[in-house]
């Protein structure tokens, strides 16, 4: 109806179409219309008072679409004309491409690219479940959406967790500890960690260890691939709960060297220098970014080292028109510095090269950190979660079989982790809490949960069909807002995809949720005069918030 409006209003005054767009309100009353229009700016146009001009264009301007288009003050206010546009957002929600875009673009997204030296935790659970709906959201609109996975399985992190298993636990392994293999690896990192405070030579131990591996040294790598292998074993039973597969993985223990040659080649010395001490360098003073080390003085790789490489062999293995790396808000200097640097040294272009990052997750008691042991483990909150919903869907249904109330209770719990990350604006660091998370009432994934499975149980009831096209008797306020907010849904997508941001999605979904909520609460439909039409309806909005709850990567449960 605003695309309407706009080509009504564009044919009587001549403003671009995005200078309309732009000044379309929605009034604060409905005694005001639905959409209104000011015409201050038209005044110097037409050399008239806006009050004038916009009493001269209501009388001017007519349309079937609206009941009535009147002017009040320096507005003209649009009536849209309840039926036709019941009828029209009705017919295109059950049309299965609604909302979607026809985008023709080869995408690719690497997340969540844990190190393998601790178990995921819940800033990782951030990352996976934003790389999710972005990729949702991006194949919803049309791309070839590939998602990737860099493993960064070796570095100074790695071989402390090695140190410390060889120090304190020789002959440990997880089935003698009995601890899932990722959280066993994590705990001699952390046991590092307390026992450099007291022994700081373990630090030199670490130094050590990584020269032996990037020097094939027989025993250090026979112990780190049994290390690393438990690590990836973990996080692969991580990745099932969260429904994550990967198009590819990569490792950096088999490309940090070819990086290494990238810095080395004779043919970029025109940007890389060698400082006394050995180290390689490149001076991005110009770029606002400074001076960056690429290769150590003795030679060991840090990470923007095989990032270089990686970059050129994603491209290669891909050939994206977009490459989109998803991290922490603290790599942002990381990425600034490797995109200037794949530009300047020739290898790719920026504009193709995106970084989406977040904020941070922190704990009500203050920020995690790996090393200290004070992380929330994902499986543990998840554990956690699972058992908060089975014991509200036992006080709901004591009678609900095990193996169901099981089931349900873990597509609560993801769709609480799920939508508690998203709704928040990306960039916003967030303290999670648990019970706020899965609660059943308020702005919830549980509450949305609910609403769809509320949504199901009216159209199980009803022994009338609702997939007719039906054109209603009249339209009460309720039905209308309803309506309202299922229109609203392409452009809502739109805009999530122009800024890559889920969270509008998500508070999409709760504003439609509350409003089918509000109708269902003041409106009968089962055994009402208009149950053809409000079943529709019912439908649609059952519809509409599946497919944006899809986005979220969250999935419906039929009943609650």
């Amino acid at each position: 109806m605003k695309e309407k409006i706009i080509s009504l209003l564009k044919k009587e005054t001549k403003l671009l179409e995005k200078e309309i767009e732009n000044l379309i309100e929605i009034p604060p009353s409905k005694e005001l219309g639905d959409y209104s229009f000011p015409c201050f700016i038209l005044s110097k146009k037409f050399k008239q008072p806006p009050q004038k001009i916009a009493e001269d264009l209501a009388k001017k301007i007519r349309d079937d679409s609206f009941e009535k288009i009147e002017s009040k003050g320096p507005y003209i206010n649009f009536f849209i004309n309840r039926k036709e546009i019941a009828k029209t957002i009705l017919e295109q929600v059950q049309k299965k491409d609604f909302g979607k875009k026809n985008l023709k673009q080869k995408v690719i997204l690497e997340f969540p690219s844990p190190n393998t030296n601790k178990p995921l935790h819940i800033g990782h659970a951030r990352n996976i479940v934003f790389g999710q709906s972005i990729a949702e959201l991006i194949k919803f609109c049309g791309a070839n959406v590939k998602i990737l996975n860099l493993n960064n399985d070796r570095g100074i992190h790695i071989c402390k967790s090695m140190v410390a298993l060889e120090k304190f636990g020789k002959n440990d392994s997880p089935e003698k500890a009995k601890k899932k293999s990722d959280h066993f690896v994590g705990g001699y990192y952390v046991k590092f960690a307390d026992e450099s405070k007291k022994n700081p030579e373990l630090e030199n131990l670490a130094k050590e260890c990584l020269i032996k591996w990037e020097a094939k040294d027989s025993a250090t790598i026979k112990q780190w691939k049994k290390m690393n292998s438990w690590a990836l074993k973990g996080f692969r039973e991580t990745y099932k709960k969260f429904n994550l597969s990967f198009d590819k993985e990569y490792f950096e223990s088999g490309i940090y060297d070819k990086g290494k040659e990238i810095i080395l080649d004779v043919k970029n010395k025109k940007f890389i220098k060698q400082k006394p001490d050995g180290a390689y360098y490149i001076n991005l003073e110009e770029e606002g970014l400074g001076e960056k080390i690429l290769l150590r003085a003795d030679k060991t790789s840090i990470y923007i080292t095989q990032d270089i490489y990686l970059a050129l062999l994603k491209n290669k293995d891909f050939k994206p028109d977009k490459s989109v790396y998803i991290t922490a808000t603290e790599q942002i200097y990381h990425f600034k510095v490797l995109f200037a640097l794949l530009e300047k040294l020739g290898y790719a272009k920026q504009s193709n090269l995106e970084h989406l990052y977040y904020g941070m997750v922190n704990l009500e008691s203050g920020r995690m950190k790996s090393r200290e042991g004070t992380v929330v483990d994902v499986d543990d909150l998840i554990s956690e979660l699972e058992t908060i919903a089975e014991k509200e869907l036992q006080k709901r249904d004591s009678k609900l079989k095990k193996e169901e109330k099981k089931k349900r209770a873990e597509a609560i719990a993801m769709a609480a982790l799920r939508y508690y990350f998203l709704k928040i604006e990306r960039t916003k660091d967030m303290i999670f809490k648990p019970e706020e998370s899965i609660n059943f009432e308020g702005n919830t994934g549980p509450y949305l949960l609910y609403t769809y499975a509320r949504a199901k149980s009216i159209l199980r009831k009803s022994k009338k069909s609702h997939s007719k096209k039906i054109s209603p008797r009249e339209i009460e306020d309720k039905e209308k807002n309803l309506l309202f907010q299922l229109g609203q849904f392409p452009e809502v997508v739109d805009k999530a995809f122009d800024a890559l941001a889920p969270n509008l999605i998500a508070n999409y979904a709760y504003h439609l949720a509350q409003t089918f909520n509000e109708f269902y609460h003041s409106t009968k439909v089962l055994g009402s005069e208009q149950e053809q039409f409000r079943l529709v309806l019912v439908d649609s909005f059952s519809k509409v918030l599946k497919i944006s709850l899809s986005l979220l990567g969250i999935q419906t449960l039929e009943k609650m």
